[in-house]
Parts: C-alpha cells; sequence; structure tokens
C-alpha cells in the first residue's frame, strides 16, 4: 500500500471546513493507503504558546482525529515531540537547506513582514515540515494551496539529499483537494472559513454546542432576495450553506434548492443548523468519551511506538549516507 502523510498544528479547534474539506477525506483514504497522522506540536512552537493551553489543544485535537473516524488500527496517530527523529532529521533538512530558498517561502513572508522580530523557526520550519514528511516515505502529502510550495521544497530537498548521498528518500507526490466542498466564512463568504478568523460569528467548531451553531447559522450573511438558489457569484452565501448541507448529506445541491423551493431564509437557516447539529452530535459524544480517557493515551501510547519504529529506520538510512556517528 503507498503511504500517506498528513500533518495537524494542535492551535485552535478544528473548524466545520477543515471537517468537511480534509477530516473526513482522511477517513476514506484510511482504507486504500497506509496512513500516517502527526499532530506537529512542535511546529506550533514557531510563534509563542501557552503551555497549558497548547498541551490542552494536543489532546483535544487526538481525540478529534478519533472522533470523527480515524480508525488506530488502520493509521498511525502520533505527536511530534514523541517521536525525537524528527528534530533529528529536520537538523539534516536544514543542513541541506539555503537561506535564500527559505526566505522565498510565502508564509514566512506573511508571517514576518512588519515583524519587529521573528523567530528563527519561523524561517527554518519548513525543513522540519520535509523531516515530518521524508521520515515516513512518503508517497502522498494531501495539502492545501496554501502548504503546496512547502511541499515542492520538501520534494527539491528529498531530490537533493539523494543525489548527493544516494537513493535514501522516496520523492512525494503532492495531491490538492478535489474539486468538492470548499466551506467558506459565515461571515464573508467570499474568503474560506479559517479557525484564525477573529470574528468569532464567522467560523464552526466541531465542538461548539448546538445553540452557538444555531446563532451563527442565523446570524450568516446571505442576501435580501430571499429566494435559495445555488449562484456562487450572486449569492455566496446562500451558496455556502448549501454547500454545507449537500456535503454533511450526500443530497445534492439542485435536490436541496427543490426542497427549499418557497421557503425563506429563516426556515432554509434553521434547517441547515440542525443538519450540522444532527451530524456532530456523535462525534462530540465519542470526543467528550476520549478525552479524559486511558483509551485516548492507549492509542497515542501505540502511535509513537509505530512512528518511533518507522522514523528511526529511515533516519538511521540518512545518518549513515552522510557519515554521522559509528556505524555504517
Amino acid at each position: 500500500m503507498k503511504k500517506i502523510f498528513s500533518g495537524v498544528q494542535p492551535t485552535g479547534i478544528i473548524t466545520l471546513g477543515n471537517y468537511i474539506g480534509a477530516f473526513r477525506q482522511f477517513t476514506a483514504l484510511q482504507d486504500d493507503y497506509e496512513c500516517v497522522f502527526c499532530i506537529v506540536d512542535q511546529h506550533a512552537i514557531t510563534v509563542p504558546q501557552d503551555p497549558e493551553e497548547l498541551r490542552s489543544h494536543i489532546r483535544s485535537l487526538a481525540a478529534l482525529y478519533i472522533a470523527v473516524g480515524i480508525d488506530p488500527n488502520k493509521s498511525t496517530l502520533f505527536i511530534q515531540s514523541e517521536v525525537p527523529a524528527h528534530a533529528q532529521a529536520g537538523w539534516i533538512m536544514q543542513c541541506i537547506s539555503y537561506i535564500g530558498e527559505l526566505e522565498r517561502m510565502t508564509q514566512f513572508k506573511d508571517k514576518s513582514t512588519g515583524k519587529e522580530a521573528v523567530s528563527a523557526a519561523l524561517l527554518t520550519y519548513p525543513p522540519l515540515m520535509a523531516a515530518d514528511i521524508l521520515l515516513y516515505q512518503s508517497d502522498i502529502v494531501p495539502v492545501g494551496d496554501d502548504q503546496k510550495q512547502h511541499v515542492e521544497l520538501t520534494r527539491d530537498l528529498a531530490e537533493r539529499f539523494n543525489k548527493k548521498y544516494g537513493e535514501v528518500l522516496t520523492i512525494p507526490d503532492i495531491q490538492l483537494p478535489k474539486n468538492g466542498a470548499r466551506i467558506k466564512s459565515l461571515q464573508d463568504p467570499l474568503k474560506k472559513m479559517s479557525k484564525s478568523d477573529p470574528n468569532n460569528k464567522a467560523t464552526i467548531r466541531l465542538l461548539d454546542t448546538p445553540k452557538e451553531i444555531e446563532k451563527k447559522i442565523k446570524s450568516s450573511v446571505t442576501d435580501s432576495e430571499g429566494i435559495v438558489a445555488f449562484d456562487l457569484e450572486n449569492k455566496p452565501g446562500v451558496s455556502n450553506l448549501l454547500t454545507i448541507e449537500a456535503a454533511l448529506t450526500d443530497v445534492s445541491v439542485e435536490a436541496l434548492v427543490q426542497k427549499y423551493e418557497g421557503k425563506g431564509y429563516g426556515d432554509f437557516k434553521a434547517s441547515v443548523a440542525q443538519v450540522i447539529i444532527d451530524h456532530l452530535a456523535p462525534i462530540q459524544a465519542r470526543y467528550e468519551e476520549l478525552l479524559n480517557s486511558s483509551e485516548l493515551d492507549d492509542i497515542l501510547d501505540h502511535g509513537a511506538e509505530k512512528a518511533n519504529t518507522l522514523a528511526n529506520a529511515t533516519l538511521a538510512k540518512m545518518e549513515a549516507a552522510m557519515g554521522l556517528g559509528r556505524r555504517r
């Protein structure tokens, strides 16, 4: 089976957009691929974090991975900092990276512009991301457009390493999202739903209560026409709500438009909110069951053990190829 690697930072709660756009696809992939899912907590500390809050977010994200359907018997789920090979291989990747190519990373430019000072890790975290991927000899890396540049750098670094030290690393392919549901902000339906949006009403999070979901959907931006129709250009807000319901129910947008024919936005929004609440209820129940359980620790312990075995094998090959240590 081909290997897939995906890493998610434990910063903030997963949004409905993250869930529909990525996490639901992860659950489908694990039947056909050997999947490695990593909670990349070392990436999170490239910017200041409250230690207790970070620790809480790590556990919360792990519980959500399982609650949405990641099966630990099929996939490997672990925390990055519990596999030391990531930091070790990250240093090796730094040693073959060039400052110029790291400074050209769009996210570094975005996050450093206008700042009086930023950490060196903000510049050098792409080599760590490369190590994350390459340690598992990953064949495929599913990413959004915003991370494509980093995986392209990963490919460049792997090719550079192999050319200089021998065929040690697998060159991963980039898998961009299929043309499916792209969930937008509830307050600005021209931009994507984001967990970092300062407007709390713009984003539905997987752990929102039914009351919070109702309130956010009720206040979502639509238009003054009062007709439920799918038109991305002229009715982006209504189209976004239709897209959400279609994604969660597997009912076509066309069928939903017929369902809401003759109904006003009040009934439409109430119905969409109920669909979201009903869909998230079992996920939230499973999350609460896992959060403070030994089951979650057992899953993460087992995942770390599997990940350490895989990562250490690749790291040993990398170190031997470079002449590090005493062993060939």
